[in-house]
């Protein structure tokens, strides 16, 4: 009963236009009055602590980073050097976008703010080139989900929170599955434009190349920085965070010199306004959260997946089927926070490592923003391309298919993930 409570409220409310964290908080008010202990005093505590998290600080600076860096000339420069790397292969500003992506990923962590800026940098370029419009919007899509994988990710720092499992860990084995998401679009890209008719640009010499690489080196440095510096302990997560927003900022306004103190301001703002509306959701998330442990809800998950405790496979199969589900529906915060107290318990149950566990959680959940109808990135790629979310849906659909067949070739091999990542830990 308590189940159909939790999902019939939040589900009810959603169905009706009201707003998903308003609905986490209508669900959290729905259990209370259940539980028989709904005291309006517990509810706004639950809020406020649910947003009182150190490591939480981590999500708007690498939000700030991302913002500064797409401004700031760092992600354009990125961009001209994977052109003058693999622009003169067939198909090359495809695989220019997947390269791109790649070293994107390891600057900002947004899925977001990386498909955007691939989306204003590239698709115009692989329009007027003649690769087919959906087809090469939909790449972009795809490459833009990198982000959350490859570190610094904030959907990392959200389940680590959430589930209390080092970030810092979270990060490193991350690393390697983020790469082979790249890889499963590069095969995919070389499948579909194998037989097109497009010319690629001609291939750059070498110090064109060595140009570009001179030009893209600030950026490029950031993720080595970034990398080692958590590795040998020289700063947490958090303070990752803030030193890539420095970090990005100094780089663009010193540097580069792209950026002057008065176009700080939109940007900041800009910042400020994407932050609230995580935040908010991770604050009304957290009363959920809490009432989900009042209510014993884990207990009765585990119960209902007993007889798969002993196949962790089996029920790594059916967590990961259970989340694809849920987030054509649900973006990739709300789901995090949503489905990790259930699932955790259930988890470490059956004695799966919970690093691997979050791995393929994230990459699940960032499949999710480009699954219909919510897709967060397909929104996002449709508004700055100017295109259809139809043509992108449509393109996106190979790509799509390409990374939940190596999310599922994860689950069959664990080792894929967890062999690298034990490199870096």
């Amino acid at each position: 009963m308590t189940i159909l409570i939790f999902l019939g409220s939040m589900l009810g409310a959603m169905a009706l236009g009201v707003p998903i964290a308003f609905s986490l908080l209508l669900c959290g008010a729905a259990l209370m009055v259940h539980l028989q202990m709904f005291d309006a005093q517990i509810l706004a505590q639950n809020v406020i602590n649910g947003a009182d998290s150190f490591p939480l600080l981590a999500v708007p600076f690498f939000m700030l980073a991302g913002e500064i860096m797409n401004a700031g000339g760092l992600s354009k420069r990125i961009v001209n050097f994977a052109m003058a790397l693999v622009g003169h292969i067939k198909g090359g500003l495809g695989y220019v976008t997947i390269v791109a992506a790649v070293i994107l990923a390891s600057l900002s962590g947004s899925a977001v703010a990386d498909a955007a800026a691939l989306t204003a940098l590239l698709l115009p370029m692989m329009v007027a080139a003649g690769h087919d419009r959906a087809r090469s919007a939909g790449l972009i899509a795809s490459a833009g989900i990198i982000a959350p994988i490859i570190p610094p990710s904030i959907g990392f720092v959200i389940f680590g929170v959430a589930a209390n499992v080092s970030i810092t860990k979270l990060f490193m084995a991350g690393i390697f599955p983020g790469i082979w998401l790249a890889v499963s679009l590069w095969f995919t890209w070389w499948y579909l434009v194998r037989k097109e008719a497009v010319m690629p640009p001609p291939q750059k010499n070498k110090a064109e190349v060595f140009a570009a690489l001179r030009d893209a080196t600030w950026a490029l440095v950031l993720p080595f920085i970034i990398v080692f510096g958590l590795k040998f302990g020289v700063f947490t997560p958090t303070e990752a965070a803030v030193v890539a927003a420095v970090y990005a900022l100094v780089v663009s306004v010193f540097v580069y010199k792209e950026l002057n103190f008065a176009k700080l301001v939109p940007l900041f703002v800009s910042a400020a306004k994407t932050c609230s509306v995580v935040m908010f959701l991770v604050a009304a998330a957290m009363v959920s959260a809490w009432l989900i442990t009042v209510a014993n809800l884990p207990a009765q998950v585990v119960a209902l997946l007993e007889p798969l405790l002993g196949s962790p496979k089996l029920l790594m199969l059916a967590i990961m089927v259970l989340t694809m589900v849920v987030g054509t529906a649900l973006d990739m915060t709300p789901t995090i926070l949503l489905l990790t107290p259930v699932l955790m318990p259930v988890v470490k149950a059956a004695g799966i490592d919970p690093v691997y566990f979050g791995v393929l959680f994230i990459i699940n959940n960032a499949i999710g923003l480009i699954t219909p109808p919510v897709g967060t990135v397909l929104n996002a790629v449709a508004g700055v391309g100017k295109i259809s979310m139809d043509e992108v849906t449509k393109g996106v659909v190979p790509f799509m298919i390409a990374q939940f067949a190596l999310m599922f070739l994860m689950i069959a091999f664990p080792q894929l993930v967890m062999v690298p990542a034990h490199w870096f830990y």
